[in-house]
């Protein structure tokens, strides 16, 4: 059962791979399993970045493996440490996420998409939550997707189920970027190794900050930034990164993180 998950390291990089044929749908196991990965990660000072990415070019996940559910597997059991697919409810995870979407994202699988932070697709991907259709909610959809693209796309993918392809997801900024298939590893493998050069502690704030003020208004979360109430940002207005930047320019050099 562990092989259905992959990983590889390579430069404070962390690339996922899912690969459970036919439709890399994610039960129970499954999902626990990359909850023990992203947590891993989350908790690993050495690893700046991760890639979710999936086995195979038709689906990049069918969400939640209903085969499964038919012989007991309940809806709503013990999805693990990050809630479903690992990512959806992993409390503090400030580092960078990429997801490489080659084929149907569709379900929970559009929405594992949506808990990363970019996303880029190869330009045969697409994107839909049929859930409606089974008389049921997609529920991180629900919150997240008419927050990302205008509400009124959203809501008519959300009540009718419809397919989105890649072309009109970019449109509408729901992914990235969208290239032919053979480029999209190596484009998102790019983008990991820009970011895995970049301060950590500044990817951190930002992903608090920005996760965190979804819930306030804007001026109590400024007001949070400039007291140093988020963690994140006091850990880095007292880091030697804080400076690093400054010295850098000064000296006409490039800037050196080191994460503390």
């Amino acid at each position: 059962m562990p092989d259905v998950i992959s990983t590889k390291v390579e430069g404070g990089i962390l690339e996922v791979t899912l690969d459970r044929p036919k439709a890399n749908a994610i039960d129970l196991v499954t999902s626990r399993l990359m909850g023990e990965t992203f947590q891993k990660f989350r908790d690993d000072d050495s690893l700046r970045v991760a890639i979710v990415k999936t086995a195979g070019d038709k689906f990049f996940s069918a969400g939640w493996d209903l085969k499964a559910a038919a012989t007991g597997d309940a809806v709503d059991g013990d999805y693990g440490v990050g809630g479903f697919a690992g990512l959806q409810e992993l409390r503090d995870l400030n580092k960078p996420v990429i997801a490489a979407i080659n084929g149907m994202a569709v379900g929970g699988g559009f929405e594992l998409a949506l808990s990363c932070d970019l996303i880029y697709a190869a330009d045969h991907a697409t994107f839909a939550l049929p859930e409606i259709r089974a008389g049921t909610l997609a529920d991180a959809a629900t919150l997240k997707l008419p927050r990302r693209i205008p509400y009124h796309i959203a809501m008519e993918m959300l009540l009718t189920g419809r397919w989105m392809d890649a072309q009109e997801a970019q449109k509408w900024g729901l992914v990235n970027g969208v290239m032919p298939k053979q480029q999209l590893d190596d484009h998102v493998w790019d983008i990991a190794r820009q970011l895995a050069s970049g301060p950590p502690l500044v990817f951190a704030s930002i992903k608090e900050v920005a996760r965190e003020a979804e819930a306030i208004k804007f001026q109590d979360a400024l007001n949070r930034i400039t007291k140093r109430q988020f963690p994140t940002v006091d850990i880095l207005y007292g880091s030697e990164d804080g400076l690093e930047g400054f010295k850098a320019f000064a000296e006409k050099r490039d800037p050196v993180w080191k994460g503390k």
